[in-house]
């Protein structure tokens, strides 16, 4: 952190193993013509962290990178369940730096089943998957039941990352995200789709003075303010930045969609020609548009949504 109390990307350098992946950084900007938008008198903003990495996608890189560079060639063991976006990005890391993975799963009935896609790729990327019961998943916070877990999982020495990968030092990390709107100048409001928060915290830190982070949560029960503060107490010592939340575009929670939902994804991507992420993006994307037509945004406002990751499995080209 610099003397004047901003968050800087140098407090989580990568480690020069990382480099080797050649992540795109900074993210592409790019301005899209929507008159939903325009009608306005806003403007919309694609900050294309989905183009970072192809395998640690978006918001997964700014986070795993200074995790994966802590791990220090140790095994890896985080948590998820079978659709999660963060088990993939940390099973591939691992095929790709040569790191071994654990992903703890939510929900013992999955182990007998057939791997759905998703899991199937963690597998086929070498992470070793580990089932627990949901009761015991809930409590994996809980220093004994963690104890619990690494030894069943035979990973008692294992670097441990939170579910959806969001701590300190991966807070501190999505700073750089911040970072990059406000070099840009003129973004008014950095929007982004929230899980667990981190991305959030760190996006809010990172756009400085005069910046406003909006967060769309993905998942139902209107806990994540106090997520979004413990974690900026734990990577900064307290508050930083100006950040709201926006509870009401969740479509019933994580994985969770509507036809109404597919329909303005699929809209989108005629209008804009871009892939449009169902669980995270399509849900930020639609909030925006809600939240412009109901006039949340002064006229003038550039509007920057934060595409954190792309479709699973990938469109056919």
């Amino acid at each position: 952190m610099s003397e004047n109390g901003r968050v800087t990307s140098h407090d989580t350098p990568e480690a020069p193993v990382l480099g080797s992946l050649r992540p795109r950084l900074p993210s592409p900007l790019l301005e899209v013509a929507d008159e939903r938008f325009a009608r306005r008198g806003l403007r919309l903003l694609l900050k294309r962290d989905d183009l970072i990495h192809p395998d640690l996608v978006g918001n997964k890189w700014r986070k795993l990178a200074p995790n994966l560079r802590a791990a220090e060639g140790r095994t890896v063991l985080t948590f998820g369940g079978a659709y999660s976006n963060h088990l993939r990005a940390t099973a591939s890391a691992g095929r790709l730096l040569g790191l071994p993975t654990v992903g703890v799963v939510r929900g013992q009935e999955l182990a007998d089943r057939p791997l759905n896609p998703s899991l199937a790729r963690c597998a086929a990327d070498g992470m070793r998957l580990h089932f627990v019961d949901r009761s015991t998943y809930r409590r994996k916070g809980e220093p004994d039941t963690l104890a619990a877990l690494l030894a069943s999982a035979g990973a008692e020495d294992a670097y441990v990352v939170p579910e959806g990968g969001s701590n300190s030092l991966a807070v501190r990390g999505c700073a750089a995200l911040g970072e990059e709107l406000a070099g840009h100048g003129g973004v008014g409001v950095a929007a982004v789709a929230c899980g667990t928060g981190g991305t959030l915290a760190g996006l809010a830190a990172g756009l400085g003075p005069g910046g406003r982070a909006l967060g769309v949560p993905v998942l139902r029960g209107g806990f994540l303010g106090a997520e979004v503060r413990a974690l900026q107490d734990a990577a900064f010592g307290g508050p930083r930045g100006d950040w709201w939340l926006d509870d009401r575009f969740h479509f019933g929670g994580y994985a969770r969609t509507t036809p109404g939902l597919d329909a303005f994804a699929a809209d989108f991507e005629q209008r804009h020609g871009l892939p449009v992420e169902r669980l995270y993006v399509a849900k930020l994307l639609y909030g925006l548009v809600v939240l412009a037509d109901e006039g949340a945004f002064e006229r003038g406002t550039a509007v920057a949504a934060v595409v954190t990751g792309s479709p699973f499995p990938a469109p056919a080209p």
